[in-house]
């Protein structure tokens, strides 16, 4: 055996209440004016919500807007108040206390951001890392994309009947390689082990309980070549009552979820969150870029993995380094050296560039949400912009260089 752990958390864990909270505060700014600058945190804990940080923009909500971003936030997600749990239980919406402490960005970090060419430097200095592999239909690690489909799964179940359970849920996949090559060269052999933990009416009996879950897990459509329930070791609500969930049993943090929001800890991950940032902070943008090249080049054919890395200085636009590495899984006569260098010279990587590529200052119906993103991932969602493949033929005409 050679065995790799992802988990995945649902829309209703505190810390994803948090970071679906700051970007709807993102959406609705950019909304009403698409040079907003933002970066408002929320810690949510009992029923108190704070949102804290820095906003200028030409709107300004009032803290009752604010609030009422919260609630409706909350009632998205499903913490409505119609459900079968207590107000002891789970939050209730009209239970939460709002708290507002925002100040306006740094015109230190302004005059850099905002320049008089019309080029957006970088909000901050960092690092971003952006991850493919063929090992899953969303060019995503195994482990992290099947833990998400489980728990996508459950929530959704969870939201259609409010009833029976929770939305706060929780799932962990374990893959089996078989062996360190097989993992190396992105080939995984089997599913080994999962874990999902999801709230139950208080009235119901653990076995019924189980027996639910494990019929979702059969519905989550995971790989039948990698999935046989009579060769998985699962558990489910291992200890055996889980009832008492949300923000009242758990504090909830923006950017407390990186590793599930990426690659599962597959691969290595930037030195800050996406949620509750505009596009200028290039810890968002830099992300979706440099996935977005990584997913093209295994796309292409080029590489079974590609890791693609970014570096920005605070208020320079072009990037300060730009590297790909195809972790020894090169599928063509390009070497890292080359391929790195071909990159840098296709895409200029500023955050304007990156901004218009994506529309990432006009998050809409049509488009994307911020929040939605929050919700489900930073990155391996097909409907996303900086998911679609759409450079794939220029990296394929790179095979005999």
């Amino acid at each position: 055996m050679y065995l790799f752990t992802s988990e995945s958390v649902s829309p209703g864990h505190p810390d994803k209440c948090a970071d679906i909270i700051a970007d709807n505060i993102v959406d609705h700014l950019l909304k009403k004016d698409s040079n907003a600058r933002i970066a408002a945190e929320v810690f949510v804990a009992g029923k108190k919500v704070v949102i804290g940080g820095e906003v200028t923009s030409t709107y300004q909500p009032s803290d009752a807007e604010y609030h009422d971003i919260v609630v409706d936030a909350l009632k998205k997600i499903g913490y409505t108040g119609v459900c079968g749990f207590s107000n002891t239980e789970c939050l209730y919406p009209e239970d939460v206390v709002t708290h507002v402490f925002l100040n306006k960005q740094s015109p230190d970090i302004n005059q850099g951001v905002d320049q008089s060419t019309g080029e957006i430097g970088a909000g901050d200095q960092g690092i971003m890392f952006g991850f493919a592999s063929n090992e899953a239909e969303e060019f995503m690690p195994a482990a992290i994309s099947y833990s998400r489909k489980l728990a996508q799964t459950i929530y959704e179940y969870a939201k259609a009947h409010p009833d029976t359970l929770g939305v706060d849920i929780k799932t962990q996949v374990t893959v089996d390689y078989g062996t360190k090559d097989n993992f190396e060269n992105a080939k995984p052999k089997k599913i080994h082990t999962i874990v999902a933990s999801a709230p139950s009416n208080g009235k119901l009996d653990i076995v019924e309980v189980r027996a639910l879950i494990l019929d979702l897990i059969d519905q989550a459509e995971l790989p039948k070549e990698l999935y046989n329930r009579n060769d998985c070791i699962i558990h489910i609500n291992p200890t055996g009552r889980y009832v008492n969930h949300s923000s009242l049993h758990d504090s909830g943090l923006t950017g407390r979820k990186l590793i599930v929001d990426s690659f599962g800890g597959y691969a290595p991950i930037g030195g800050g969150a996406q949620s509750s940032k505009d596009y200028t902070k290039v810890d968002r943008s830099g992300l979706y870029a440099a996935r977005w090249i990584a997913k093209q080049i295994v796309a292409a054919g080029r590489a079974r993995k590609a890791l693609v890395q970014l570096s920005y200085a605070i208020g320079v636009a072009s990037p300060t380094s730009v590297s790909v590495d195809m972790m020894g899984t090169g599928l063509c006569k390009l070497d890292d050296e080359k391929l790195s260098a071909l990159v840098t010279e296709r895409y200029a990587l500023t955050p304007r560039w990156i901004t218009e590529k994506f529309h990432l200052d006009k998050p809409s119906d049509s488009t994307f949400h911020y929040a939605d993103v929050a919700a489900r991932g930073q990155v391996g969602l097909p409907d996303y912009p900086w998911e679609k493949l759409d450079d794939v033929a220029w990296f394929e005409s790179l095979k005999n260089l």
